[in-house]
């Protein structure tokens, strides 16, 4: 049981790329920490070493190596958190980072490259509606409470297309809609959420994409900061989000890319 003075963060996601380092930043900050990844033993180094780092900084580490949308895990995972807040405790972030899609295009010179209905619906399970399924079970276990923040990571690809990547744009458009719809249903709860549009960032799952060379050199070249987004840049604006001031702050998709998307 922890005491009603520490704060608590959940990151779905939160093995590597923005999820892990929003972990360490919001530990930076004050936060403690739950933490769900899907690792095997070839990257569950990562979420050992998220873990450290936070312990590092003096806060609590208590991470879920499951399946995010899975809802038996889920609510197994929530009883266990719940057994680290006190009566009175909450948990003040919830950060959706889930990546994990299939990439196949939707039409193709075989049909056996095409995406299959169960892909499409998996993509969209895991990357958007899970969003809704944690928001729901932490809400009618009393988790997030007045002055909680959601925040869910979108990108660029919500209104845009590339090779292979139309199940996860799919997704992407379908979890900007979910956090305006959550906005407008937990403002009378008190209860902010927003979507974090990041810039192109060399992380493990744009390297899944198919030609993210050529993204990550694209949006290098005409990003008029100079540079690419990091996960860190991503972390530092959430980790400042999660502040009590910016409660009125719902609805929203918020860039965070230097400038990148205002360039055509």
């Amino acid at each position: 049981m922890t005491n009603s003075n520490e704060r608590w963060a959940l990151i779905l996601g939160a093995s590597s790329g923005f999820g892990g380092a929003t972990a360490i930043e919001l530990a930076r900050s004050g936060f403690d920490i739950f933490g769900l990844h899907l690792d095997r033993s070839v990257t569950l180094p990562n979420a050992e070493r998220v873990q450290e780092e936070v312990r590092a900084l003096g806060r609590q580490a208590v991470f879920f190596n499951m399946n995010a949308s899975d809802p038996d895990k889920m609510a197994a995972a929530l009883d266990g958190m719940q057994e680290h807040l006190s009566n009175d405790a909450s948990v003040g972030m919830l950060l959706h980072s889930l990546a994990f899609g299939t990439l196949r295009p939707f039409v193709a010179e075989s049909p056996g490259d095409v995406i299959t209905p169960k892909q499409m619906d998996m993509t969209l399970e895991v990357m958007a509606h899970s969003l809704v399924y944690w928001t729901q079970a932490m809400v009618a276990r009393n988790m997030l409470r007045a002055g909680s923040k959601v925040f869910a990571m979108t990108s660029a690809g919500a209104t845009r297309v590339w090779p292979t990547y139309g199940a996860v744009s799919a997704a992407k458009a379908a979890l900007e809609s979910h956090v305006r719809q959550l906005a407008y249903e937990l403002a009378p709860r008190r209860v902010a959420v927003n979507a974090i549009r990041a810039g192109v960032t060399d992380t493990a799952a744009l390297r899944k994409i198919p030609g993210h060379e050529d993204l990550l050199a694209g949006a290098g070249a005409h990003n008029p900061s100079g540079r690419t987004t990091t996960p860190e840049d991503v972390a530092k604006a959430i980790a400042a989000f999660s502040d009590e001031r910016t409660a009125w702050m719902t609805g929203n998709v918020i860039g965070i890319d230097g400038g990148e998307d205002v360039v055509a």
